[in-house]
């Protein structure tokens, strides 16, 4: 296909006006029971929804390692992660600016071996195993909910 001078003037002014994603690392925490596989939710800080540990990368630790502290963190969750991510989803995060920042979140597989009673952000959040496929249903964003369905 040949490049007309407005096509070629869109692909230098294009990305000027699109924003980077920024990215994130998420656990998917995961435990075995006789009734099956279970996911495990925790609540946000601010509006309260169902969503999955996460948070920004860590000076010193991989994305994955990143999702663990964040599943230690905000659900008490001692386990196992692998390294490479099971997929990935994206969303909008409201800056306290008000400004919405893309952010694309890598999802991380994590194995649970035990729950801790107290954790740092208890206080501050909910946590809930469900199954997969209400785990999917109570989540906003299509891809991760997506995403819960194929575990």
């Amino acid at each position: 296909m040949e490049s007309t001078p407005l096509k070629t003037l869109k692909s230098l002014i294009e990305p000027v006006f699109r924003r980077p994603e920024f990215i994130q690392a998420a656990a998917l925490c995961l435990r075995e029971t006789k009734a099956g596989r279970e996911v495990l939710l925790v609540t946000s800080r601010g509006t309260g929804r169902w969503v999955l540990p996460k948070g920004w990368p860590m000076r010193g630790r991989t994305l994955a390692g990143a999702a663990q502290q964040e599943a230690w963190e905000e659900a008490g969750v001692f386990g196992h992660v692998e390294e490479t991510p099971i997929g990935y989803y994206t969303y909008h995060k409201r800056h306290r600016t008000g400004l919405a920042i893309a952010c694309r979140v890598e999802v991380f597989r994590l194995e649970v071996v035990d729950l801790a009673r107290n954790w740092p952000e208890k206080k501050s959040r909910k946590r809930r195993w469900m199954k997969p496929d209400e785990a999917a249903a109570a989540v906003d964003e299509p891809e991760l909910a997506a995403l819960l369905r194929r575990v």
